[in-house]
């Protein structure tokens, strides 16, 4: 029988298997690690290009801001120009009726003045004790006041005025008559044509200054402002805004300069440029301080050197609200110099409207514009007939 013999192995065999079965071990994991990077570096270009992507949107959103702050800081005036009028759209500037724009004074006035119209089919001396009343405390003034009641009782004492209906009729036409003041048109016809407008501190010169260059621009006009007002700090400011918003150009000087030189400068200007009309912007002033009011005689004068016979028109701005205290205002601006015409402004915020009754009478002085509201629309032309049936309608 034969024998078998078995291998057996030994020391230094078992360590050459552990070694051949650990390099593969390394194989392996090396192919391993290798696929994985691979993958990885996939994701990873992936995510920087991603990264880059995002980088690259965020850099041209920091340029387009940067080009729009460069477009505004290099923009001319005409941007802040829009951005005034963009403002101003927020603004109630729809134009009122002028029936609205009376209301006030028709509420406090004409409606009192109803009660006696209608009270009685037989107009009596209590009804004119009534109407006195209601005169003198309208602000049509005390002169103006009497002078209706005179005409009242006279036709009473007549038996003209017996029926109380016609009382309204005939208030009416003759009130209508006293503010038909003599009022040439302004025919523009010097060039340039120089207004000047004065009035107290607070009646709304500048504002209603603004409102003016912007109609006679609509009229097809060229204008030029001459900012005289060279004592109130913000006054050349505000009317720069108008005169942005219209397009018209502004001559200014220094805060507390001469306002003489300033209006001769912008007239000179005016002459230069071959503009229609210069409006010129004063200082507020109380009409009772005659060193003041010895200054705009000499804004006059100054106006006249530079063009004479200029200028062509004084427009005296009252406030409505000031009431008959209206009426020495405009007495004591005339008797300095000369107006030639009235612009009463807030009358739509009060009820003492009647003073424009009063200022006709008394000065026999032209009410050229009435302001009832805050858009240049609301800067209206005054026509008797339209303003006493406007004021009388129920």
């Amino acid at each position: 029988m034969r024998d078998f013999q078995f291998y057996t192995a030994g020391a230094g065999d078992i360590i050459f298997l552990i070694l051949i079965l650990g390099f593969a071990i390394l194989i392996i994991l090396s192919l391993y690690k290798k696929f994985l990077r691979k993958d990885s570096s996939k994701y990873e270009a992936a995510s920087e290009a991603k990264k880059e992507e995002e980088k690259e949107e965020e850099v041209e959103e920091v340029q387009e801001e940067e080009i729009e702050e460069e477009e505004i800081k290099e923009s001319p005036p005409v941007q802040q120009i829009e951005s005034i009028k963009v403002e101003e759209l927020a603004k109630p500037v729809q134009p009122k009726s002028l029936k609205e724009g009376l209301k006030k004074t028709h509420d406090g006035f004409i409606s009192r003045l109803n009660k006696i119209f209608f009270s009685s089919e037989k107009l009596t001396k209590e009804n004119l004790e009534a109407i006195e009343e209601i005169l003198f405390t309208s602000d049509v003034g005390v002169k103006t006041s009497q002078r209706l009641l005179d005409f009242l009782n006279e036709s009473l004492s007549k038996k003209e005025l017996e029926d109380a209906s016609k009382l309204k009729e005939v208030l009416k036409n003759k009130i209508k008559e006293m503010i038909k003041v003599e009022s040439p048109q302004i025919l523009f016809d010097k060039k340039p044509y120089i207004i000047m407008v004065v009035g107290v501190n607070g009646v709304g010169k500048t504002t209603t200054i603004g409102k003016l260059g912007a109609k006679y621009k609509a009229l097809g006009k060229s204008v030029l402002f001459a900012a005289g007002d060279t004592f109130r700090a913000a006054a050349s400011e505000q009317i720069e805004v108008w005169g942005q918003r219209a397009g018209i150009q502004i001559v200014s000087g220094q805060e507390g300069g001469d306002p003489a030189a300033v209006i001769y400068d912008a007239i000179s200007a005016a002459k230069a440029k071959d503009i229609d009309i210069v409006i010129a912007d004063t200082a507020g002033r109380l009409h009772t301080k005659q060193p003041l009011m010895e200054e705009l005689k000499k804004v006059k004068r100054v106006c006249n050197k530079a063009v004479e016979g200029s200028p062509h028109e004084i427009f005296l701005v009252l406030d409505a609200n000031t009431g008959q205290n209206a009426i020495s205002q405009a007495k004591e601006f005339n008797e300095a110099l000369g107006i030639t015409g009235i612009i009463l402004t807030k009358l739509d915020g009060t009820a003492k409207g009647g003073v424009i009754i009063g200022i006709c009478d008394e000065l026999k002085k032209p009410v050229r514009y009435i302001g009832i509201g805050e858009s240049v629309e609301d800067l209206r032309d005054f026509d008797p007939d339209e303003f006493t049936d406007a004021l009388f309608e129920d």
